[in-house]
């Protein structure tokens, strides 16, 4: 078991108190303090003595004796200010008129054990001896060393209120009930710290922290705050006052061998003292140290030997006050002969260095006991130099202040009401009938604006509204200044806002910002990747894939462009992707519809020969009528290409494929009835053969429309099901758009091709057949040849299809198209057109039957 948890229990065993807090006698445990009597009394715990006590020693049958060492003259100010505000209250005729207010201050030597000791002095009654009369009860207690005092007596229901206990555990009402204070909880300073670092862009520090609910707490609050701004923590140390030599070493070492720059010390200035001490020793510089609340003004580190390693300490501290009045009341303190009252004589002895005496007894003991100097008790405070007397720049002492005019006020809502008829103030309630838990419902409901114009009341917590100055250590002339760069507030609506005045601030490393990274910000570009089993502070830096960007320094994720977006070579921005499409502006797209005219030109050229030489023998003998009707198709044929030039839209998108499909066939067909006719035409010749009659020009046109008519309901479904549609397609390039026509139904669209591939393979077998007809104007050959050509142009034109990218699928279509074009006009045609121009004297009938005969040698 704990040996503070001992003692308490030793303690309270020994100063167990009836149910009427009697007044007893405490024997033996005499303590240092301050008293004076009064109708209401007012209690106070202050650590004006340092300890050597071993808190881990045990104990069997007491508590041990503790050593008070030291005298802290800022924690005896605190003292001062109880007496100076309770005085002040006893000459206001408003605030509790015609009573008096006394006190019962009393020292704990900054122990947990001296602590509770006193706790229950004051639940008991004073330390007074058997023949005096027992003075009044303690109404409140105003302390600092809350944890202790507040389990030892908050069970008999007197409040507490303290001036300095921060531990935002003590906010737990249902633990503390009886606990309220005027310094802000460590939840809020905790609160503080982490916007402070984030507002600097430290994410990589280390922590020391007191062992004790002050540090522990205020760690935890602190590393809960932090996480939230993707903070890590490096390392957390421990301190204590009653550490150990080898122990300190062990810390001081832990902060030599780290890459942190950036400290937290969440612990009070007398555990934090022989750390700081060891760090001067070994000149340890370049830490860049955050204060909390407890340390960040103290006095006795505040020089300029400490200044080497702990210069531009920045940390919060509570609101100062400048109270003048204070200064003259600090200045009439006088040594007292009454030995309850024996604080001002020890505060007398340090201030002016020298061994108080106020009786000729005393002297004598003095002279004989020690050759120190002597004082008389007459020396002059007022003469004395020394930051004691500074009252511009309070804080604790401030806080002293307001705790105990909110007590003052919490008894004046018990006693006294308000007349309506003039509103005078008079005496309502019974002061002898006060007990200690209606001062503290009361207090819950205090709530005034002191002469300082400061708003004063609690929680439901017990806690005060936050409202901190940000303090830097600089070196002024010589002297070590706690200079105010900043503020941080909070709200009643729980909001709160950090206030900083970066040009102001000296750091450890000038007046540049320490940096605090355990891995430098990711430049533009690039991502953190965590480090395999190491905090995520710890990181590399790794670019952007493809298509995502990170635009700001230090992204934890890369952001994906829009679709119609690509990310730069930079990858920290997103660029308008290139648009895409076979445009007759292009090269390509020139010179294919370049082509595409060509044919078509062609193409009528070879209709106004076939007009022309109409009643000509081999014009007559190829079926005008189908010769006519596949010119009519070659021509549209020609025209397709045109549909697939440009940007892709609706129409387009629906005329280019249904158009291909639909004249394509109509070619075919005539093809097909072409051959047909020449099949049948032999077939004629033989005997008993009556085809060619059964096959006229009738049937020629029934195939031809019939034929036709089947890709005209496929293209018809097509267009009615799921039509072809313009597609933006991103997936080919990643720095392109292409715009392209999605064929919407692939069944569909192959099923058009197949259609015109079987038209076209019936072609070629059937002009195959009659290749060997015995005229001397087969056109059969003619057909196979442009067959096979066409065939062949529409078996590669499927791979390459596939296989083409973007704009170049469409030109390897168009191709196809022309070429397969080209094939059936000039293989059918040319040899037509060459006898009808070139060599008139072959287009006669005779030369078609056969019947000329042939030249000899």
């Amino acid at each position: 078991m704990d040996a503070h948890i001992l003692t308490s229990l030793m303690l309270f065993h020994s100063f167990q108190v009836d149910g009427d807090l009697s007044c007893r006698s405490l024997g033996k445990y005499t303590m240092s303090g301050l008293f004076k009597n009064g109708e209401l009394v007012i209690g106070g715990v202050f650590p004006v003595f340092g300890t050597h006590e071993d808190s881990h020693t045990l104990f069997n049958a007491e508590p041990p004796t503790t050593k008070c060492v030291g005298f802290d003259l800022r924690v005896f100010r605190w003292v001062q200010m109880m007496v100076f505000a309770i005085e002040e209250i006893n000459t206001d005729s408003s605030l509790l008129p015609n009573i008096t207010l006394g006190y019962k201050i009393l020292d704990n030597c900054d122990s947990p054990a001296e602590t509770v000791r006193a706790g229950l002095t004051l639940a008991n009654g004073p330390e007074v001896q058997e023949s005096k009369p027992c003075p009044s009860p303690t109404r409140a207690v105003i302390t600092s060393n809350s944890l202790h005092i507040a389990r030892a007596i908050g069970p008999f229901g007197i409040p507490l209120v303290s001036y300095a206990s921060t531990c935002s555990c003590l906010s737990n009402k249902r633990e503390f009930p009886t606990f309220s204070r005027t310094v802000p909880s460590d939840f809020f300073q905790a609160k503080a710290l982490a916007q402070l670092v984030k507002h600097f862009g430290w994410t990589w520090i280390g922590a020391i922290q007191a062992e004790n609910e002050y540090g522990i707490f205020g760690i935890q609050s602190f590393t809960k705050e932090v996480a939230k701004y993707g903070v890590c923590i490096a390392f957390t140390e421990n301190i204590l006052s009653t550490y150990s030599k080898p122990a300190i070493l062990q810390i001081v070492e832990t902060i030599k061998r780290t890459t942190v720059k950036v400290i937290l010390a969440f612990a009070t200035e007398h555990d934090l003292y022989p750390l700081m001490q060891e760090i001067v020793s070994q000149n340890i510089t370049g830490i860049q140290w955050i204060a909390s609340e407890d340390w960040v003004t103290a006095a006795r580190p505040s020089t300029v030997e400490f200044f080497r390693s702990f210069g531009g300490t920045i940390g919060f501290a509570t609101r100062k006050m400048a109270i003048p009045q204070f200064k003259d009341f600090l200045i009439n303190i006088h040594p007292s002969d009454d030995s309850v009252n024996n604080l001002n004589n020890v505060f007398w002895e340090n201030i002016f260095g020298c061994t108080l005496y106020l009786t000729e007894e005393t002297f004598k003991q003095n002279i004989s006991e020690t050759k120190s100097k002597i004082c008389t008790g007459k020396e002059r405070l007022d003469e004395v130099e020394n930051t004691f007397f500074d009252v511009s720049q309070l804080r604790v002492t401030y806080n002293v202040h307001k705790a105990v005019y909110a007590v003052a006020h919490a008894l004046h809502g018990l006693l006294f009401c308000e007349k309506e008829e003039n509103n005078t103030i008079r005496l309502c309630g019974d002061i002898a009938r006060i007990d200690p838990w209606q001062v503290t419902e009361q207090l819950k409901r205090v709530s005034f604006v002191n002469r300082f114009g400061e708003a004063v009341y609690f929680d439901e917590n017990g806690d005060p509204p936050a409202a901190y100055d940000i303090i830097n250590w600089q070196l002024n002339k010589g002297v070590v200044s706690h200079v105010t760069v900043g503020h941080f507030d909070t709200s009643p609506d729980g909001g709160s806002q950090l206030v900083v005045d970066e040009d102001n601030i000296v750091w450890s490393t000038g007046r540049e910002v320490p940096k605090a990274v355990c891995s430098e910000s990711c430049p533009p570009g690039t991502r953190r990747a965590a480090r395999k089993g190491q905090p995520i502070c710890c990181f590399d830096c790794i670019p952007c894939a493809d298509g995502t960007i990170a635009n700001t320094t230090g992204a934890a994720e890369c952001v994906e462009c829009p679709q119609d977006y690509w990310s730069n070579d930079g990858k920290d921005s997103c660029i308008l992707r290139d648009i895409e499409y076979l445009s007759y502006y292009d090269a390509m797209g020139i010179t294919l519809t370049t082509v595409s005219l060509f044919g078509l030109c062609l193409t009528v050229a070879t209709i106004s020969v076939f007009f022309s030489f109409r009643s000509t023998p081999i014009v007559k003998a190829n079926n005008s009528e189908l010769s006519s009707l596949l010119l009519f198709s070659l021509l549209l044929c020609f025209l397709c290409p045109l549909t697939f030039i440009g940007q892709p839209t609706v129409w387009s998108c629906m005329l280019r494929h249904t158009a291909f499909g639909i004249t394509f066939a109509l070619c075919i067909s005539c093809v097909l009835g072409k051959t047909i006719v020449v099949v049948t035409a032999f077939r004629a010749t033989l005997p008993s053969n009556n085809m060619a009659k059964n096959f006229g020009p009738v049937q020629q046109r029934i195939i031809v429309c019939s034929c036709t008519a089947v890709q005209v309901v496929i293209c018809v479904l097509w267009l009615s099901l799921k039509p072809p549609f313009p597609d933006k397609n991103f997936k080919l390039s990643n720095e392109k758009i292409i715009l392209e026509c999605n064929t919407g139904s692939e069944i569909a669209f192959y099923a058009v091709l197949g259609y015109i591939g079987l038209l076209a393979a019936t072609c070629l077998v059937l002009a195959f057949l009659a290749r060997k007809l015995p005229d001397n104007f087969n056109e059969a050959k003619l057909i196979t040849f442009s067959m096979l050509i066409f065939c062949a142009v529409w078996v590669t034109f499927i791979p390459a299809y596939v296989s083409s990218p973007g704009k170049y699928t469409v030109a390897v279509e168009i191709f196809a198209i022309l070429s397969s074009t080209f094939s059936l006009l000039i293989c059918i045609f040319s040899p037509k057109c060459y006898l009808i121009m070139l060599k008139p004297e072959k287009n006669t009938r005779k030369h078609l039957m056969g019947k000329v005969p042939s030249r000899r040698l």
